[in-house]
C-alpha cells in the first residue's frame, strides 16, 4: 500500500466516523463577475435567518470578494492552519450575523504538496467543522482551473451562477464539459443547481436554465436542477458597491426574496445525496491528483 493510499484510506475512515456530517454546497461559475460570491454570503444569511450555522470557505485565493464583503480582514486563513500550528477555531473569523468565515489564502494551492502529518493534521482539523456548523458554503474560483473542478468533484451538491450573456453560458459549459469528462466525476452522487443571475424576469431565467440544460442532456449526458433566478436589481448593484449584503440592508428588494426562494429551495428540496460525503472528502481529490 503506498502513502497515497494510506492518505486516503485516512480520510475515508474519518467521513465513515462523521455521522452527522455538515451539509456542503459548492458554489461556483464559468467565469468571473457574474454574481458568484453574491449568492455565497446572500444564502448564508438566510441560512442563519433559518437557524443554521453557516461556515463559508472562501476558496478564491486571488480575490477575497467574501471577506470584502463582510468588511473583515481575517487575522488568519488556511495556510496557518497548515503550516502555523493554528487550530480551526482560529481560522474562523465571524461575520454577520455570526457567519464563520474562512480564508483559503495560498492554502489552497499548498495541498498538493504537504506531508503526510500535515495531511493527517489537516483531516482532523476539518473534521470539527461538522461540530461547528450546520452548513459549509465554499466559494471557488471562476473559470476552469484545476482547484476548482477538484470542490466541485469533491461536492455533492454544486450551485452553478450563470448570467443569460452569450459568454457566461459559454464558459459554464466548458466548466461542465470538464466536468463530465473527468474520470472522477460521479454521476449519481453529484446534484448540480443552475442559478439563473442578473436576469429580467423568470421567463428569462427558466430561457437561460432550458438553453444550458438542453446542451449537456444533448452533448454530455448530464442533468441539471433548475433552482431559481436572481433579477437584476439597481438595489443589489448598489449594496455591492458600498460593500453591503442586499439581504441585510434592503430586505424588501426583488433580489432580496429571490435570495429568500432558493435558500428555502435548497433546505426544503430532497436531495438523497447532501449529506452523503463529509467535509474531509473535500480533499480528497487534492491527494489523488497530487499522486
Amino acid at each position: 500500500m503506498d502513502q497515497a493510499e494510506q492518505l486516503r484510506n485516512v480520510i475515508k475512515q474519518k467521513n465513515q466516523n462523521n455521522i452527522n456530517n455538515a451539509r456542503i454546497l459548492t458554489i461556483t461559475s464559468g467565469k468571473g463577475g457574474v454574481g458568484k460570491s453574491n449568492m455565497a454570503v446572500n444564502l448564508a444569511i438566510w441560512f442563519r435567518k433559518m437557524g443554521q450555522r453557516v461556515i463559508i470557505l472562501d476558496a478564491d485565493f486571488g480575490l477575497a470578494n467574501v471577506e470584502v464583503m463582510f468588511g473583515t480582514v481575517p487575522e488568519y486563513n488556511l495556510s496557518d492552519l497548515i503550516f502555523g500550528g493554528k487550530s480551526i477555531r482560529d481560522i474562523i473569523t465571524r461575520g454577520p450575523m455570526d457567519i464563520g468565515f474562512i480564508s483559503g489564502g495560498s492554502g489552497i494551492l499548498d495541498l498538493n504538496n504537504l506531508t503526510k502529518e500535515q495531511i493527517s493534521y489537516l483531516v482532523h482539523s476539518l473534521s470539527l467543522l461538522n461540530d461547528l456548523c450546520d452548513v459549509l458554503i465554499i466559494d471557488t474560483g471562476a473559470g476552469v482551473s484545476d482547484a476548482v473542478l477538484e470542490f466541485v468533484l469533491a461536492s455533492p451538491e454544486v450551485i452553478m451562477v450563470t448570467t443569460p450573456e452569450p459568454s457566461s453560458l459559454t464558459d459554464s459549459y466548458s466548466l461542465l464539459k470538464a466536468l463530465y469528462k473527468s474520470p472522477k466525476f460521479i454521476r449519481n452522487g453529484t446534484n448540480i443547481h443552475l442559478v439563473a443571475n442578473k436576469v429580467n424576469s423568470e421567463a428569462e431565467g427558466q430561457a437561460v436554465y432550458t438553453k444550458l440544460s438542453s446542451v449537456v442532456e444533448k452533448f454530455l449526458d448530464g442533468k441539471l436542477h433548475y433552482l431559481g433566478m436572481i433579477p437584476a436589481d439597481p438595489v443589489l448593484e448598489k449594496a455591492v458597491r458600498n460593500q453591503k449584503m442586499v439581504s441585510i440592508s434592503a430586505p424588501n428588494a426583488r433580489s432580496t426574496k429571490a435570495f429568500e426562494i432558493i435558500s428555502q429551495n435548497l433546505m426544503t428540496g430532497d436531495d438523497k445525496n447532501r449529506y452523503r460525503w463529509g467535509i474531509t472528502q473535500l480533499f480528497n481529490n487534492f491527494i489523488n491528483r497530487s499522486n
